[in-house]
């Protein structure tokens, strides 16, 4: 198993209605070189300013972007490439983001590599710490700006420093 740090943006609050605009991914390794980034087309005439504005992108723009099933079949290879034996997939808001993920996954391709379950980085981090108000985002290096490769990076580096610092075996 092999962990996978991703990260999204989104033009509203939930699939199908509302449309992945981009999606980053890193494998949780040492150097951190391994990364995929996807732009895709949005699948809906609804959207939500405020939403997309976080992405940097204009509606305009995302428009312009590549088709759906084309990008999640892009990233379904690189797995399959980059990745000996199932990837896990964790993130820092894994409720959204997977969420969005599995649904392309499953509505552009018929299955989600990832399977049906994710970790999330923050609870994890509370658990290690045995304190549920602490924060993981502390221990980023990588500014997050939005960028879903530089957010999900970040949160890699998280990861890495927490595994390091409480001698947490990753696989």
């Amino acid at each position: 198993m092999t962990f996978i740090m991703v990260d999204i943006e989104a033009d509203g609050p939930i699939p199908g209605d509302y449309s992945m605009v981009s999606f980053g991914a890193v494998i949780v390794e040492p150097g951190l070189n391994r990364t995929f980034y996807g732009q895709l087309k949005p699948i809906s005439e609804r959207w939500i300013p405020q939403a997309l504005a976080v992405s940097g992108h204009s509606r305009e723009e995302t428009l312009t972007f590549d088709e759906p099933a084309i990008v999640m079949q892009r990233f379904a290879d690189w797995l399959k490439r980059e990745v000996k034996g199932r990837p896990h997939f964790i993130a820092d808001n894994n409720g959204f983001d997977w969420s969005f993920i599995n649904w392309y996954f499953h509505h552009f391709l018929g299955d989600n590599p990832f399977g049906y379950s994710s970790t999330n980085l923050g609870s994890l981090y509370k658990g290690v710490v045995r304190d549920m108000f602490q924060n993981f985002k502390h221990l980023r290096k990588t500014a997050h700006d939005h960028h879903p490769v530089n957010d999900a990076r970040g949160n890699a580096e998280a990861l890495l420093t927490l595994a390091r610092q409480y001698g947490l075996k990753l696989p």
